[in-house]
């Protein structure tokens, strides 16, 4: 049998692993936020609507174009509206919350892989800060 088959103890306790995580309460009520922001369709088209303007600013100012003072109030005035909403500002929180925990445990599970054993914090530390993860080494 593989270590990577389906059946095999260590997807058994990846499972299991994944099982907990959507289980924690701290991960509902991220994902709560998230359910209550994608069914607030006022919330999303807000959100999408700044999304979309800030990419488009974005994309003016990479190609060289200057900006104009009433787009930059227009663009912020809608910006400063959307962190307004508690809808919106929950799931930007949540989503980026979720993030975080993803970005964790793949950092966990690559160092074990890498280390052949559990990571310390250390290790951890040392793989966030080292070359080409934030250090100045030239990456």
């Amino acid at each position: 049998m593989s270590i990577a088959s389906f059946d095999s103890d260590l997807i058994s306790k990846t499972r299991e692993l994944c099982s907990q995580i959507i289980s924690d309460p701290t991960y509902l009520k991220l994902q709560d936020k998230v359910e209550r922001f994608l069914s607030d369709d006022a919330a999303r088209l807000q959100y999408q609507s700044v999304h979309e303007r800030g990419e488009e600013l974005h994309h003016k100012q990479h190609a060289g174009i200057e900006l104009g003072a009433q787009e930059i109030r227009e663009f912020e005035s809608a910006r400063e509206a959307l962190f307004a909403n508690e809808i919106a500002t929950s799931f930007i929180e949540a989503q980026r919350d979720l993030e975080q925990l993803q970005k964790i445990i793949g950092r966990y599970v690559g160092k074990t892989l890498e280390l052949g054993r559990v990571p310390s914090a250390e290790d951890l530390e040392e793989s966030s800060s080292g070359c080409c993860g934030g250090g100045g080494c030239g990456c």
